[in-house]
């Protein structure tokens, strides 16, 4: 597994996420991590309507928005790996002893085939090889709604998500749910609320990046 991995990096090498300079091995190289939008250890975590936390480790802007676009839109999928690194690192700082088990926000089947990979649940996976388990799909996406991007104003966000995601399997689990930018939270809300109603424990949630609150409102893309 080691020679394999060698062999790929050869043919494949590692790349900053939000820069794309190649590197030695995974991770963010020195400018942009000496560059990049860090939020405050005070701040990091954040309390999403219906009362679910969240944690993300950068601020939706600057770098971290544009290498995040570029992993989202751009069929930069190898990112996920240093960006799962970052939200494990997150969660166990912040979350440690507080879930069981790992999920996701998933996108829907036509997005999912018009992207040709699902963003959050590589971040999943990509964190918990870092723990030696298994991400579980716990949720699924019963219809592809218009993207949150295209909307303005916390409501009309909630409203989109509403009755979209159903959950299975949840029962008794204490979760660590997953997506990769967390903008006004109603998204991870409504399936933290889902999972909840199915049985789920407990909810904690985890994004790569997120907007500051009093910019929620703002043109800020998701």
């Amino acid at each position: 597994m080691k020679l394999l991995s060698q062999f790929l990096d050869l043919l494949f090498p590692p790349k900053c996420p939000f820069c794309g300079k190649i590197l030695d091995a995974p991770g963010i190289c020195p400018a942009c991590r000496a560059a990049l939008p860090w939020v405050p250890d005070a701040e990091t975590v954040r309390e999403l309507p219906g009362g679910v936390r969240c944690a993300a480790p950068l601020w939706y802007g600057g770098l971290a928005r544009e290498g995040l676009l570029r992993f989202k839109f751009q069929g930069h999928s190898a990112a996920a790996r240093t960006l799962g690194e970052l939200i494990a690192q997150c969660a166990a700082e912040h979350f440690g002893g507080e879930f069981d088990t790992v999920t996701w926000v998933p996108v829907s089947r036509k997005r999912l085939r018009q992207r040709g990979y699902d963003q959050a649940e590589l971040l999943a996976r990509s964190a918990c090889r870092l723990w030696g388990v298994s991400a579980e799909r716990l949720l699924e996406k019963r219809r592809d709604n218009p993207a949150q991007s295209s909307l303005e104003g916390a409501e009309a966000r909630r409203e989109n998500v509403a009755d979209v995601y159903q959950a299975r399997n949840a029962a008794g689990k204490r979760v660590l749910l997953i997506d990769d930018i967390c903008t006004t939270g109603a998204t991870l809300a409504s399936c933290a609320r889902t999972l909840r109603e199915a049985g789920a424990e407990s909810v904690v949630c985890a994004a790569v990046a997120r907007t500051p609150q009093e910019k929620v409102h703002s043109s800020v893309k998701e």
